[in-house]
């Protein structure tokens, strides 16, 4: 599905504290966009600057009335940032990227090319990326690690700088810190990603806002994000399943242990195992339980939910109101 001839774009930019950077990606940023598109919008997002970026937003914004400027009320990650710009967002195609001078906005014209070729995200890979070892190193782990266990194979799923078309974001709720695994979360909503080199540069001005538990942070959230898809609309194939396993386990122990006292080999008293044997009896119970109580609450969830949730387009014949359906 190629992109609207006259496609309006949004650029969405998280900023905290990055007071020098600012005027530099704006002169660049709206060069770009004046080239590329007709109809452009930038939303700068303050997610609790201290050093003076809100002050040089609010300029930027007098100054031009395609800037928007969203002052958060204190820092709340990324992720809630991002969700600021995208509901604010009126473009056709949204483009999202950082605000420290490591991405190159002229590179955008290569991404929405892509976008255009019926992808739906398109995220930037930092083929040669201009970052310390403490960065990089990890954040090849976690790359490799998600797309063995997601099945989307990226090579930079952290990227920052990506294309959207708008019903991705608009299907998509992100909290936390998932927003590095927006092309995860798109991919298993059905929508097509895929990835392209970008420039990257080194930081100029300041220092990196991510320190070194991200790593830790972003295993978690990998859990979180193949749980809630995976398993988020039949838990009980989860827990019911762990659960199966743990009562049988403790079935076949205390059988066993049956079968031995009936045959007189040693009194139950003297086998301590027969305590294992009823904790995974029970352990399997509770799981089960959970497993039911959780398809309880999806199910009644999923009554007030649009059923079109899923569906990409529906193509059908337009019939007159009140016309008889055929039988």
């Amino acid at each position: 599905m190629p992109l609207p001839n006259q496609a309006h774009l949004s650029v969405v930019i998280p900023v905290y504290n990055e007071v020098e950077s600012l005027p530099i990606l704006h002169a660049k940023l709206t060069g770009v966009l004046e080239r590329l598109s007709p109809g452009w919008e930038i939303i700068y997002v303050d997610d609790g600057s201290d050093d003076g970026s809100t002050d040089a937003l609010l300029a930027l914004q007098a100054a031009d009335a395609r800037v928007t400027v969203v002052v958060q009320r204190r820092n709340f990650g990324k992720s809630l940032a991002l969700n600021a710009g995208f509901a604010l967002a009126r473009g056709d195609v949204l483009v999202t990227m950082d605000a420290d001078l490591q991405d190159e906005p002229d590179e955008m014209e290569r991404l929405l090319a892509k976008l255009a070729e019926g992808y739906d995200v398109v995220s930037g890979w930092k083929k040669e990326r201009h970052d310390p070892l403490s960065k990089r190193i990890p954040s090849r782990i976690a790359n490799r690690v998600t797309a063995w266990m997601t099945g989307l194979h990226l090579r930079d799923m952290n990227s920052g700088y990506k294309v959207y078309r708008s019903e991705v974001v608009r299907r998509l709720r992100i909290y936390g810190d998932l927003h590095r695994y927006i092309p995860v979360l798109a991919h298993y909503a059905g929508f097509r990603v895929t990835e392209v080199p970008v420039t990257h540069h080194a930081r100029r001005f300041g220092r990196s806002k991510y320190g070194p538990g991200r790593l830790l942070r972003g295993g978690l959230d990998l859990v979180t994000v193949l749980f809630l898809n995976q398993y988020g609309r039949r838990p009980l194939h989860l827990f019911g399943g762990l659960g199966g396993l743990l009562l049988l386990a403790g079935f076949l122990i205390n059988l066993v242990l049956s079968i031995e006292w009936f045959m007189g080999v040693r009194p139950l008293s003297e086998r301590p195992v027969l305590f294992l044997g009823v904790l995974l009896m029970l352990m399997g119970a509770q799981f089960l339980t959970m497993g039911l109580l959780a398809e309880l609450i999806v199910s009644h969830m999923q009554r007030s939910e649009d059923p079109l949730v899923t569906t990409a387009r529906v193509y059908r014949a337009e019939q007159p109101a009140g016309e008889a359906q055929p039988q």
